[in-house]
Order: structure tokens, then C-alpha cells, then sequence
């Protein structure tokens, strides 16, 4: 009996997947179709990585034919770029970096006072849109991850300005997408809108995807502040009152490091890493990312004004 319930929960979550990943490839296809210059953020991190995995697919045995834009914060973990170049320089692609150092040199933008170069990813963001002429960008963001990216549409139409008016968005049934837009909008495209967490982990088990080590646990520096592990880096920290410890930890997430937590874990296999997933009731992002946390609604105002 068990063996059955065993068998028939695989089929059920092989099927699940085959769903989700279909439904995904028919995207990055109608997309190819209809728009003239598509990219794909990729950052290195687990999402980004399954949806570049996703797009060799499409079009294999053709190369992908978008170019990759990471918006990098220059807080990034070491690992996770070194991961990114690797990953380019295997598959050939191309990738654009856009480096938030730049615009805060040239002033631009500024430092915030809390470090957190997280918001300072908007402007960058949507001037190298302009300026590129993209009019599709490709997200790894799943409606599982924050109450905002919820209200987003596999095709979200944003703006002259880049931003997201939730009462524009336009309804998709059938798997019907409307990438019409005026000169000067663009479409931001979510691929994994009907992911979780769970699925991409067990994706990423079922597909042998490779991602960076800093997924799994380790041993690592870090400090506890607002109920999260932080680790030391060039963006600062552990303040007064703060101290280091050697802890043994992954990270659900990654991203800027001055606001991107770490969680206690054991879990150094991706078979261990779905457990400790498919038993949690927060999500990475309401467990890991401090940014989420200035306010109720901290991520719907970034999305507002450009933010992915």
C-alpha cells in the first residue's frame, strides 16, 4: 500500500512538473514570436538558473536567441557571480551588466543609509532597458514568493516609465498572452508565475541542474540581526552589538548581501534540501530578504516604480 501511494504521489509530481515546464517553453516561444528584442535577468540564483534552463530547451538545438541581463548591486555573494561567468561561458551566451557602482559614481544615485543597495537595482534596471531598446524582460518572480508578485500576469504590462499599474493588467485565459504595447512600454514576462518553491527544487532535481554551492549547507561567518543571519562582506556589518558566529547554514535565496539572510539548516543534499522546503510555512523571500520587511507593502511600491 505504501509502495502504491509512494508510485502514484511520483506520477502525480512528474506530471505537475511536465505541466509546469510546457507551459513555460510555450512562453519563451510566443515571446520569440511577437517581440523584437526580449532578455532574460539572470543573476546567477535559483530561479534565474531554472528559467535559462527553460529557454535552452525551447530552442535547442538553436542557440537561445535573447541576450542575459544581470543588474548587479556589487553586494553580491563571490560565489554566485563566479557561478553566473560559468554558466555564460558554457552555453556562449551573451550578458549585459549593469552595475549599480556606475550610476552611483556618476551620481545618479546615492547610498542609502542602510547600506541596502537592493531599491538602488530600479534605476539601472529601466535605464538599461531604454537605452537597449528591450521590449520584453524575462523574470524569474513566482506568485508564491510575495503578496505583490501575486497580482502580477504572465505578461505585465509596465509603462513609458517602466512602472507597473496593476489596474492595466490584462486578462489571459486559455494560454492567450497580449504583448501588444505602445512605443516606449515593454512587457515584463514570468515564466514561473505558476511555480513554488517546491516545484523549481524539485525541477531542479529531476533536471540535474547545477547551482551555486552557497544553495546547500556550509559553514559560514555570520551574524544575527532583525531575526536573520547576515553574513560580513563589503557591504558592511556585524554593527555594535552585533557578533560573529561559525554557523552551519544554506541560503534560500540570494541577492544583495547586506539584506539577504541565511537559515539554519543541515541540508547539503537537494533530496534534503526538498524536505526542509516541503516543511516550511514561510516562504524564502518572508524568511530571508530584509528589504521585505520595511513595510506591508515594501515590495508592491517597488513594483510600482520599476522594480521586478
Amino acid at each position: 500500500m505504501t509502495l502504491s501511494l509512494d508510485l502514484q504521489a511520483a506520477t502525480t509530481n512528474r506530471q505537475n512538473l511536465d505541466a509546469l515546464e510546457s507551459e513555460a517553453i510555450h512562453i519563451f516561444r510566443e515571446v520569440a514570436g511577437e517581440f523584437d528584442r526580449p532578455v532574460i535577468l539572470f543573476s546567477g540564483g535559483k530561479d534565474s538558473t531554472v528559467l535559462l534552463h527553460l529557454a535552452l530547451k525551447a530552442f535547442w538545438p538553436a542557440p537561445v536567441p535573447f541576450a542575459l541581463l544581470h543588474v548587479d548591486t556589487g553586494h553580491n555573494f563571490p560565489e554566485v557571480i563566479e557561478f553566473r561567468d560559468r554558466v555564460v561561458a558554457k552555453h556562449g551566451l551573451r550578458l549585459l551588466v549593469a552595475h549599480v557602482q556606475d550610476w552611483i559614481d556618476d551620481g545618479r544615485l546615492a547610498e542609502r543609509p542602510d547600506g541596502t543597495r537592493n531599491p538602488l537595482q530600479t534605476m539601472p534596471l529601466l535605464d538599461t532597458i531604454t537605452e537597449q531598446k528591450f521590449d520584453a524582460v524575462f523574470g524569474g518572480g513566482r506568485r508564491d514568493e510575495e503578496r505583490a508578485r501575486a497580482k502580477e500576469r504572465i505578461f505585465s504590462l509596465r509603462n513609458a516609465f517602466g512602472q507597473w499599474e496593476p489596474k492595466r493588467q490584462r486578462p489571459e485565459l486559455w494560454n492567450l498572452y497580449n504583448g501588444r504595447h505602445r512605443p516606449g512600454e515593454h512587457v515584463r514576462v514570468f515564466p514561473l508565475s505558476n511555480w513554488t518553491e517546491l516545484d523549481v527544487w524539485n525541477y531542479i532535481a529531476r533536471e540535474k541542474i547545477e547551482l551555486p554551492d552557497i544553495y546547500y549547507a556550509h559553514e559560514r561567518e555570520v551574524y544575527l540581526r532583525d531575526g536573520m543571519w547576515l553574513a560580513e562582506g563589503p557591504w558592511g556589518g556585524p554593527r555594535d552589538g552585533e557578533t560573529l558566529e561559525r554557523r552551519t547554514i544554506r541560503y534560500r535565496t540570494v541577492g544583495d548581501g547586506s539584506c539577504t539572510g541565511a537559515v539554519d539548516s543541515d541540508a547539503s543534499t537537494i533530496d534534503e534540501v526538498i524536505a526542509e522546503v516541503a516543511a516550511s510555512r514561510l516562504t524564502e523571500r518572508g524568511a530571508t530578504r530584509a528589504d521585505d520587511r520595511l513595510s506591508e507593502a515594501a515590495m508592491e511600491d517597488r513594483k510600482r516604480e520599476g522594480y521586478f
